[in-house]
């Protein structure tokens, strides 16, 4: 098992984000943050981080649990543990209606 592993391969290996171009793309955006710091698709990531990414009407918070080269469907949601799933219509005091 790895210690760390890039941001954008956890967010495919995880299945967070199904695409390695598309979690590059993400994380270029500036849309993901690791600890409360902006992330590159290049960041480190370990055990116990917490990630904040911001997916175009959610942003979901999620802790990673342990790191996998490569993970089973079944396996891949066991890499992280979501803590929150926002609307950001919410966030903004909008309401709908």
């Amino acid at each position: 098992m790895a210690q760390v592993m890039r941001l954008d391969k956890f967010l495919k290996v995880s299945r967070l984000i199904k695409r390695r171009t598309v979690a590059k793309e993400v994380a270029e955006k500036g849309r993901i943050m690791i600890n409360g710091t902006v992330a590159k698709p290049g960041t480190n990531v370990k055990p116990g981080d917490e990630l904040v990414i911001r997916f175009g009407p959610k942003t979901v918070t999620a802790v990673v649990e342990r790191l996998e080269e490569n993970a089973r469907k079944e396996a891949a949601t066991e890499m992280y543990k979501i803590v929150s799933e926002v609307r950001n219509d919410q966030e903004n005091g909008e309401s709908g209606r």
